[in-house]
């Protein structure tokens, strides 16, 4: 009898040993798993774009506008747009020369007439200067307003009095002051010019952003990036992740 219950105890205390050992094998592989799972999670170290994004007419119109060919350097297609830089730079250089020749003509033609016709600077506007080119004198040019009857365009004697000594001085003061205003009116063909070479500009860079926009379709893009997995129980993993859009 004794022998008997010596062995029972002995069977349930390897049974429950038994189970024990179960329990904490099983505890062991749900916290393995649990560790495993909670951290599976992917920290992105980096990303790769290689997908190009479309470009916006917009600022092509803008960069156009500021300087021609900067909407085609934009658009990725400056072999174009080089052109429109070129000339925008030859007429701000002539649009400068043109005015500092202009201005010189000027000057020439008023201290010309201050020598040999005797005139004062004081209180003169273009149209005295034009005027003193037409007529000899100032008594002359008096007496030809009051016969029209236009006494309102008379000048005062005394502060508006010209005379030239000869003809030829009038006419070579008349040849400086023509050639000084044509060149002031030339000035607004350049003028034109910048501006329509913007406008071209533009116009150009809008069709070749659009070209840009619609080759876009037909490329592939890719996107590459590097990721981490940090695991408790296991290895930390690197992942590489490959996409291509079409």
């Amino acid at each position: 009898m004794k022998n008997t219950l010596l062995i029972l105890l002995l069977i349930t205390t390897s049974i429950y040993s038994q189970i024990n050992n179960d329990n904490s094998f099983y505890a062991l592989k749900q916290q393995a798993l649990t560790g495993i799972r909670e951290n599976t999670h992917t920290e992105k170290l980096f990303v790769l774009d290689g997908t190009k994004e479309k470009k916006s007419t917009g600022l092509a119109i803008l960069y156009s506008i500021l300087l021609p060919g900067m909407g085609e350097l934009y658009a990725d297609s400056y072999n174009s747009g080089i052109y429109f830089t070129i000339a925008d730079g030859v007429l701000w250089g002539t649009f400068i020369g043109m005015n500092v020749y202009g201005n010189w003509q000027k000057d020439r033609y008023i201290s010309y007439a201050q020598a040999n016709a005797g005139i004062t600077t004081d209180y003169k506007d273009d149209a005295y200067y034009a005027t003193i080119g037409d007529y000899s004198d100032i008594d002359k040019y008096n007496d030809a307003k009051a016969f029209e009857g236009n006494f309102g365009d008379m000048y005062n004697t005394q502060q508006y009095y010209w005379k030239w000594n000869s003809t030829e001085e009038r006419r070579s003061y008349r040849n400086m002051w023509v050639s000084s205003e044509q060149t002031f009116n030339d000035v607004r063909f350049v003028v034109g010019a910048l501006i329509l070479n913007r406008v071209v500009s533009a116009i150009n860079a809008v069709r070749l952003v659009s070209k840009y926009n619609n080759n876009l379709k037909e490329e592939v893009g890719w996107d590459v990036s590097f990721s981490v997995k940090p695991n408790q129980n296991l290895p930390t993993t690197l992942s590489i992740n490959f996409i291509k859009n079409f």
